[in-house]
């Protein structure tokens, strides 16, 4: 006989704690999930502490079996979205549940109630309030280790979502890139020759004081550029501080490089990293007591790296800016001894960005997919 099962919406902070930690049951012994930083989730659940809360209601439901946590789920009322793009959808995130339908079920069904009562036509995710929330639903490279900014899940979790009736939306894949011995002239050559044709000026820092300076302008063209990506919702001046606090802490300088023009304007810049995936995994999502010695060991010493964001002032783009930040973060990783690159998802039609890897070695091994669902008989 089925153990009957209890939907319970997240109303205390000990049961928000329960929401945030769940994934540690889940996927403890997983060699290719990577924790979360347990509090940067918190968090984000916080209207105090997440400004996106000023254009967003959330609500978190748990599922419970026998007294234990077997689903979560976490929906998502945008403003933002609707209206950025004149869209009346609902987004889920944080899903994640045992593999039995009946509780993926019940979960999903709390969500596509709370659409309907707002008026929503349509559900869609998994995404966050932002695009600085990990999204999307890992669909292909189940044995591939995650990264920090991606969503790791197990392999049931698409065909439950397709048996709701959820299709594709859209797909992000990724890339793992081979780092050459030497940097390849041939990049080296057309970077000089877009800073001469262009008038543009390179930047590179050696001093976290130093790249804070520009963390405003990183975030201006961010938005700027990423504007009609998929889902993408701006980040207002409180999102950019809090966002500043959170990561620009972590990154060394020499992996973010800057491009300039003639006037000193900011047109294109790449965010990159050493991996904290095994940092991750070995902190267990908590920097104290010995996690923060486990990220400063990975940010100092790595053959593995991570690419952030790579963005371009739109009038710049398809004129070869790309090449000066990916030869000048080439040069940074055969300097520090990094061999391989997770490239991070990138919407799979977005064909400029992928052309930026023809000239290395790579291999596309994950997958993950944005799912929908459109409602009937959604309220007025």
């Amino acid at each position: 006989m089925v153990t009957p099962m209890e939907i319970r919406e997240v109303k205390t902070t000990g049961e928000l704690k329960a929401f945030v930690h769940f994934p540690r049951t889940l996927y403890r012994g997983n060699p290719y999930w990577v924790p979360p930083m347990y509090q940067n989730v918190l968090n984000t659940f916080s209207p105090e502490k997440n400004a996106a809360y000023e254009y967003s209601r959330s609500r978190q439901w748990l599922a419970y079996r026998d007294g234990q946590i077997v689903g979560r789920v976490a929906a998502i009322l945008s403003e933002g979205h609707r209206h950025r793009w004149n869209q009346s959808y609902m987004r889920f995130g944080w899903l994640d549940f045992i593999d039995d339908h009946a509780v993926s079920a019940a979960l999903m069904e709390k969500v596509e109630e709370w659409a309907r009562e707002n008026g929503c036509t349509a559900v869609h995710g998994p995404l966050g309030f932002t695009d600085m929330d990990q999204a999307g639903m890992l669909v292909e490279g189940f044995n591939e280790p995650s990264t920090m900014a991606t969503i790791y899940n197990h392999p049931y979790y698409p065909e439950h979502l397709e048996r709701l009736g959820y299709r594709k939306d859209t797909d992000w894949i990724e890339y793992e890139i081979t780092v050459p011995s030497e940097p390849d002239p041939k990049i080296a050559k057309l970077a000089g020759i877009i800073l001469r044709r262009e008038n543009l000026r390179l930047v590179t820092f050696t001093t976290k004081k130093e790249i804070l300076s520009f963390a405003a302008q990183i975030f201006a063209l961010f938005n700027e550029s990423y504007r009609n990506l998929y889902g993408y919702i701006p980040l207002n001046d409180k999102q950019v501080a809090y966002y500043t606090k959170q990561y620009f802490g972590f990154i060394r300088p020499e992996f973010v490089p800057v491009v300039l023009n003639a006037t000193g304007e900011m047109v294109a810049f790449g965010v990159t990293m050493p991996s904290l995936t095994r940092a991750m995994q070995k902190a267990n999502g908590s920097l104290f007591p010995f996690g923060f010695f486990h990220l400063l060991r990975a940010l100092k010493k790595n053959d593995r790296a991570d690419l952030y964001l790579i963005a371009v002032k739109p009038e710049y783009q398809g004129k070869g800016v790309n090449a000066v930040l990916i030869n000048r973060i080439n040069e940074v990783f055969i300097q520090n001894g990094i061999r391989k690159v997770e490239s991070n998802p990138e919407l799979e039609d977005n064909h400029l960005v992928q052309g930026q890897w023809k000239h290395f070695d790579t291999r596309q091994h994950k997958r993950r997919r944005c799912y929908i669902k459109h409602l009937d008989n959604a309220a007025p």
